[in-house]
């Protein structure tokens, strides 16, 4: 559904922003920009799945570590890292798809401003011959194919997702009526399922136009010299000493001037 906020231009106005018919405008820069903060997407894409994979390895290996034990007590502590790495899981399977997001967008932009300046580079597409592919066994174990590494994780993190639905399901106490009531255990699943619903709620962009804005600017300046302060000022910099407290000592420098031949 789209976004009733945002303004739809057509493919003239999109050439007319950026003067893309106009000879001699910077069609050059915007394309530059464009592949720039692609870059920059892709490298925040991979350090954001890394810093989301370290947190889940870790929650795992707790998870994992604390089951081992038979201590009744230990059933809370398992139920506490699952629910960590359900919202931990879901996050990132919601963070990749923001990502895929943005960077689609400045491919998109490439695509639209390239054939005004270097033409056709990253649409044209470039495969292996129909030869290599009567060769199936050795093309599925080391050729290449056209999979979406961004969607693979996507996949991937999905899985993680479901795997820690079941890992908490694992966790919970075997239902009893009869068995005391595990206030707990409700609350911070309750918060788990609150956390992921906050993330589909509020995690997305803004798309609206941002009006009103208020700005800040900081101002930095230096004083002027006091009268006094001037008038103590020798030629070369120096100034004189400052006076010495009683009961201080001070020892000075000894200057030794030396004279032309």
């Amino acid at each position: 559904m789209q976004d009733k906020k945002l303004k739809e231009i057509g493919p003239q106005e999109y050439k007319d922003k950026f003067g893309l018919d106009k000879p001699g405008s910077d069609k050059g820069e915007a394309l530059k920009y464009a592949l720039e903060i692609r870059k920059f997407e892709i490298d925040l894409y991979w350090k954001r799945a890394t810093y989301f994979w370290t947190f889940i390895a870790a929650a795992l290996a707790g998870y994992f570590l604390i089951q081992k034990s038979e201590e009744a007590a230990n059933s809370y502590l398992s139920i506490v890292i699952g629910c960590l790495g359900f919202v931990f899981s879901f996050a990132w399977f919601w963070v990749n798809k923001g990502s895929k997001y943005w960077q689609e967008n400045w491919e998109n932009h490439v695509d639209l401003i390239e054939d005004f300046v270097v033409g056709p580079l990253y649409k044209i597409v470039t495969e292996r011959p129909e030869e290599d592919k009567k060769k199936p066994i050795k093309n599925f174990v080391v050729g290449p194919a056209p999979y979406s590494v961004s969607k693979i994780n996507q996949i991937v993190s999905l899985f993680v997702t479901l795997l820690w639905a079941v890992l908490i399901f694992h966790a919970l106490p075997p239902f009893d009526l009869g068995a005391p009531f595990e206030g707990r255990d409700v609350v911070i699943i309750t918060f788990s399922f609150l956390a992921c619903i906050l993330i589909l709620r509020w995690g997305k962009t803004d798309k609206g136009d941002y009006k009103n804005l208020v700005a800040n600017l900081r101002e930095t300046t230096i004083r002027e010299p006091k009268k006094e302060e001037s008038a103590n000022r020798v030629a070369g910099g120096f100034s004189p000493p400052a006076p010495t407290p009683p009961g201080m000592r001070v020892r000075t420098r000894r200057f030794t001037e030396i004279t032309g031949p």
